[in-house]
């Protein structure tokens, strides 16, 4: 469902990229064992952004291991308790994951004691090897994690490797490069640029929020590919967020569009009508009949 990464450095230390979903933590400290030893907890966690599936086992990481937290200010209203994120848009098609998304939660978590800015020069503390680039259009705040030496790049969701809005993709984990899960972009002018920023670097392998590693020239072939096209691979057809965004700043949600009528929707809502309806005028008329054709002769 959703990806965490365990980055290790040569001086043995090692960090947490994301938190996964509050079950994950488990699979988390297991992980943490088997490459660098029992016991020996994370020097950070640093997150892409903190959507529900990627900040989930948040509280029980900094309750075990009392380790900070990093991620861009503009993601720090939504890990303070300070603001909920733009709501999920279930309107936008492409599964069943998308049409669920209404039910996904919005609402932030309130680490305010943990939670630390990164440093505005791309600087990634513990991490000296790596630099990070503000990617923003998924979240206000989202990131993105690159090493030069070997052209690693950690995307978080600015683009995805299987297609997130479908559970049949998910299931499967077919390898395929996709635009930001749909349902949660709120910006698409944004993740637009991002995912074209990120396509510059031609990244060797990438790994990212949803979905297997990929790398090599087939995918840097469907990232360019991606970034050239967008609009007609990536933007849904119609949603709230298509035409508009939410508008935020380093408080949070400063205002929303209004939900629109989906192309189409006013007009099958009165076929569906019409067709009750017609369906209940011949079950009357059915039953009309029926009890004319029952009632005794008096003749």
């Amino acid at each position: 469902m959703v990806n965490v990464y365990l980055i290790a450095n040569p001086d043995k230390s090692w960090v947490l990229v994301d938190a996964g979903l509050k079950s994950a933590f488990s699979k988390i400290r297991t992980a943490a064992a088997e490459l660098f030893g029992e016991g020996i907890p994370p020097v950070a966690v640093i997150l892409t952004h903190g959507h529900f599936d990627h900040v989930g086992s948040l509280e029980a990481i900094i309750g075990e291991w009392q380790v900070p937290v990093y991620s861009h200010f503009l993601e720090t209203p939504y890990l303070t308790g300070k603001s909920d994120y733009p709501p999920a848009d279930s309107r936008v098609g492409g599964g069943l994951l998308s049409l669920l998304s209404g039910l996904y939660p919005n609402d932030p978590i309130d680490l305010v004691d943990a939670v630390k800015s990164l440093p505005l020069d791309g600087h990634i503390p513990f991490l000296p090897e790596w630099k990070y680039i503000h990617t923003p259009g998924h979240a206000p705040g989202h990131i993105s994690l690159w090493r030069e030496q070997d052209r690693l790049l950690i995307a978080g969701d600015a683009f995805v490797t299987t297609k997130q809005e479908s559970v049949f993709s998910v299931l499967t984990q077919r390898k395929v490069v996709s635009g930001p899960p749909k349902y949660f972009t709120y910006d698409w002018y944004q993740a637009d640029k991002s995912v074209n920023a990120l396509a510059d670097l031609s990244p060797e392998i990438v790994a990212t929020g949803h979905g297997k590693p990929m790398q090599g020239r087939e995918m840097r072939q469907q990232l360019m590919e991606l970034a050239l096209n967008f609009s007609d691979r990536a933007v849904p057809r119609y949603g709230r967020y298509v035409a508009e965004p939410a508008v935020t700043n380093r408080d949070g949600v400063v205002s929303l569009p209004d939900v629109p009528a989906r192309p189409g929707a006013v007009w099958a809502l009165v076929s569906s009508v019409a067709v009750i309806a017609l369906g209940c005028v011949y079950f009357s008329r059915q039953r009309s009949r029926r009890e004319t054709l029952s009632l005794p002769n008096f003749s």
